[in-house]
């Protein structure tokens, strides 16, 4: 069959709930196990004297056997007649809630399973909390081990009764409840005869029931950057931009621009490992692209279309998280904030409001403990691109990361105007209106025999740093460089003269920037001098002009070898 579609399904629940056995029932029933491996199994159970349980299927490492319990999130296939299905099987146990964040992160549609006999426990209630905030529409709760209870209707009807209202005081709504029993087989490949009170689906039928994923290609076009993979071999000069497609879908040709630095270029091929080239692809894809104009991105930008909803920019948001680290954590706690294949360092700027997720009492906001729901301010120490959660969910989902651990993770609310992100929507707003010259850059270096450079000379005011930027300047002009000095000053007294009381704001930056920006731009060796930068500066000035080498100085009050040290380094990138 031609054109099948995938469908990601997470199974979650309490420990010894049966989420496994569900797993290993559908696997057995849909002939989806490898030849023998149920026969294999059986025979293990009965040399060691151990009754045989559907849930052996999946537990193939040796720990996991000996626990009882699902330790990490296990991936297998199964298909029906519509779909081919990936389900993930996440932890139920408290301890290994983080790997089920990773797991169900990855998921469109959602199995909870709670024990019909055991009832509803605080992780039925955390998994419904994190599905939720994950975005999952499509749940379905099975009410499992329903032979312990005689397949009684009024134990079923009590489960479903409680567990709506909870889900309905967390703004969710479950698609259906199934009475099963997984050890048995009832309610899971087909209907029941042991429950003629049900009237409604049996498991397979509601997985293909649930809605078609590729709702994600009307989304507009999201994919963030993995890697620029570079070719050399044979003359191969491509750089081939790769990740996964989040949402939306591409095509040749198309205007492709990258957040947050805004540059933008067109999708000269689509590409697919040791395949043909495509023409379109679309979510969820892993891909490459070339680009027309070769311009310089990193890892962890977010690719988008141009004539498509643009994401936010911004380095402060305000977000829903669930926490699952072991130490409580208070305003001022440093993390890592991970959207995608974005990685950066955040800080818990205010703790809006916390909430124990098992019981929905709001309690203290001075900090949050392990498996609260916590609203956040997050402070990001640069700017991000990301969707908040009402817009696409794909984009607002984040996962926080506490000494090279997962231990939360969450959904973007909103954005936060704050100085830097303001300063870089500029950088987005220039990118995106630059008028490019018809001369390429590669032109100009066969012209000019050289690529641009920014050799930076930074010091204060008794410093050396102008007689060396000009004696520099003379040099590499005799030496055939095409080359030019400016220093801030020349910026402040000139096209900065209206802001000229606002000392080393971030408008003079900006513009001073922006000038360098545009003589870089033309193919020249500019020097430069400036007071000492701070941190937030350097790094300013290395966003907006990444596309160039940046050589950094500094001169004391004399410095007579720093012409040696700023030719050594010349001479290293083979320009000298």
């Amino acid at each position: 069959m031609t054109n099948r579609e995938d469908k990601h399904i997470v199974i979650v629940g309490h420990v010894d709930h049966g989420k496994s056995t569900v797993i290993g029932r559908l696997l057995a029933d849909t002939n989806s196990l490898p030849e023998g491996k149920l026969e294999a199994v059986q025979e293990t159970c009965r040399k060691n004297a151990k009754p045989f349980e559907y849930a052996f299927l999946l537990d193939a490492l040796k720990d996991e056997q000996s626990q009882g319990i699902t330790i990490d999130t296990a991936r297998c296939f199964f298909k029906t007649a519509k779909r081919d299905y990936i389900i993930i099987d996440a932890p139920g146990h408290i301890e290994f809630l983080k790997n089920m964040i990773t797991g169900a992160s990855r998921a469109s549609a959602a199995l909870l399973v709670i024990d019909a006999h055991e009832g509803i426990k605080e992780n039925s209630k955390r998994h419904g909390y994190m599905l939720s905030m994950l975005g999952i529409k499509d749940v379905a709760i099975l009410v499992n081990k329903m032979d312990l209870v005689d397949y009684n209707e009024e134990v079923f009807i009590k489960v479903k009764k409680d567990y709506t209202e909870f889900l309905n005081k967390i703004g969710m709504n479950a698609k259906t409840y199934i009475p099963v029993s997984a050890m048995k087989g009832e309610n899971i490949a087909s209907s029941s005869l042991k429950m003629p009170w049900y009237k409604g689906h049996h498991v397979l039928s509601l997985l293909d029931d649930f809605t078609s994923e590729k709702i994600q290609e009307k989304l507009p076009f999201r994919m963030h950057v993995q890697d620029i993979y570079k070719f050399t071999n044979n003359n191969d000069n491509r750089r081939i931009v790769a990740g996964t497609i989040t949402s939306g879908s591409v095509n040749l040709s198309d205007e492709v621009v990258f957040y947050p630095s805004g540059k933008k270029s067109r999708i000269n091929s689509i590409e697919e490992f040791n395949s043909p080239l495509l023409k379109s692809a679309s979510a969820p894809t892993a891909i490459g692209f070339t680009l027309t104009e070769q311009i310089f991105i990193k890892r962890g930008e977010l690719a988008c279309l141009s004539n498509q909803p643009t994401p936010l920019i911004s380095s402060a948001i305000v977000c829903s998280i669930f926490w699952l680290g072991r130490q409580s954590i208070k305003v001022g706690k440093k993390l890592t904030i991970k959207i995608g294949t974005t990685k950066v360092d955040a800080t818990i700027a205010d703790i809006i409001e916390v909430m124990d997720a098992s019981n929905l009492q709001v309690e203290s906001k001075q900090k949050i403990k392990r498996h609260d729901i916590a609203k956040c301010l997050i402070q990001c120490d640069r700017p991000i691109a990301f969707d908040t959660y009402d817009v696409n969910q794909l984009t607002a989902r984040f996962v926080l990361v506490d000494d090279y651990e997962i231990s939360g993770g969450g959904i973007i609310l909103q954005s936060v105007a704050t100085s830097d992100s303001q300063l870089q929507e500029q950088i987005i707003n220039r990118n995106k209106h630059w008028i490019g010259s018809h001369i390429s850059k590669e032109e100009r270096k066969a012209r000019y025999g050289h690529n641009p450079l920014l050799i930076l000379i930074e010091g204060d005011k008794n410093s050396s740093k102008k007689e060396v930027a000009r004696q520099l300047e003379e040099q590499l002009f005799n030496d055939g460089f095409h080359t030019y000095y400016i220093g801030m000053g020349s910026i402040k007294y000139g096209m900065d003269t209206d802001i000229l009381n606002e000392s080393k704001s971030t408008e003079h930056l900006r513009r001073y920037t922006e000038m360098l920006n545009i003589l870089l731009d033309s193919g020249v060796v500019v020097i430069s001098t400036i007071s000492k930068l701070n941190s937030d500066e350097i790094e300013y000035i290395k966003d907006v002009l990444s596309d160039y080498e940046v050589c950094r100085f500094t001169c004391s009050k004399k410095h007579s070898s720093l012409s040696t040290e700023i030719n050594e380094k010349l001479i290293s990138l083979g320009m000298i």
